[in-house]
């Protein structure tokens, strides 16, 4: 299921710049800023600088098994 797997790219304050939190559904190859931070937030020369501030991490999870859990947590 693709919304299973999602890159997560957390991007502190950069100069004017509140921090923000990216997600997007992408394969674990392309996970890094270039590929999850749209719209990019600052201009064009500043870009390298702030995406070396952000960590991303990609990220499984199972959606049957979480359901499974909740129907027995609920039983």
């Amino acid at each position: 299921n693709s919304e299973d797997v999602r890159c997560k790219c957390i991007c502190p304050p950069y100069k004017d710049h509140l921090g923000h939190i990216y997600n997007k559904n992408i394969s674990q190859k392309d996970c890094d800023c270039l590929h999850v931070v749209e719209p990019m937030p600052v201009p064009g020369p500043d870009v390298e600088a702030y995406c070396l501030r952000c960590e991303c991490k990609y990220e499984e999870r199972s959606s049957v098994t979480i359901k499974v859990n909740n129907v027995i947590l609920l039983a």
